[in-house]
């Protein structure tokens, strides 16, 4: 079945709120000027470019050949690579990444790469979707999915963990775990959840007929609306975040 493909032009029409909460993982991150830092599904870069600000010597991967040349416009270090055959070895001070290990569903091999690419006392920060994000748009698409036959023929883009399951992915590769949480973050949302849906489920879209599409949007955000649309029609995504910290010895 076709997998999620992005569109930078779209994604900051419809998604720029991704890169504009990363302000308390960065934090956490505290980067240092000189660092060298591997920013992990760095997209198209513009939160990459903040770390670039704070003096650090930046590196960004990302599988999407569209993100790339968004975030090379700026003029940053971006290499085409899949997270989860990571190919450095001891050269960053810090590995980073923010709403994007969630889209890499082999976790292990994820921080085994991680791990690798890290040099020793180096950290691992990193915000993702956890356990129970965007569980009624996703409960929604399942149905309407279901309905039409595809629930099986459509799988499931993204895995977001608990606290206690990867935090033990961490710890079994030897990663000492300083902190680990998992929040609500109800997002507001620029536009509505048809717009999110044609952002971040374009291979659930690319399975419907054209002819449908429309009519399973508007299932979906009709059976959401209750929970996702407050006062004058403003619409909010159910995030949950998962946040944390991790030192190699």
């Amino acid at each position: 079945m076709p997998e999620q493909t992005w569109n930078p032009k779209n994604y900051d029409q419809n998604a720029r709120f991704v890169t504009d909460l990363g302000a308390g993982v960065v934090e956490l991150l505290a980067p240092h000027p000189g660092e060298r830092i591997l920013d992990l599904g760095c997209g198209d870069g513009v939160l990459t470019q903040k770390l670039v600000e704070f003096g650090c010597r930046v590196v960004g991967v990302d599988l999407s050949p569209d993100f790339i040349v968004a975030a090379r416009s700026l003029g940053l270090d971006v290499r085409p690579m899949d997270g989860q055959a990571l190919t450095f070895n001891g050269e960053f001070d810090a590995v980073f990444s923010n709403a994007a290990l969630h889209w890499m569903k082999d976790l292990e091999a994820v921080i085994d790469g991680v791990w690798r690419a890290l040099k020793p006392g180096g950290r691992f920060v990193a915000e993702m979707g956890g356990k129970g994000n965007i569980e009624k748009i996703e409960k929604a698409a399942r149905r309407a999915l279901r309905k039409r036959g595809l629930d099986k023929k459509v799988p499931e883009p993204n895995v977001y963990p608990s606290p206690g399951e990867y935090r033990a992915l961490l710890e079994k590769r030897g990663f000492e775990v300083r902190s680990i949480e998992l929040f609500p973050r109800p997002t507001p949302l620029p536009k509505d959840i048809k717009a999110w849906l044609k952002t971040f489920r374009k291979g659930h879209l690319e399975a419907i007929p054209e002819s449908d599409r429309e009519h399973f949007l508007e299932e979906i955000q009709e059976e959401v609306r209750p929970f996702l649309c407050g006062e004058g029609g403003r619409w909010s995504a159910d995030y949950v975040r998962l946040r944390f910290a991790a030192f190699k010895p």
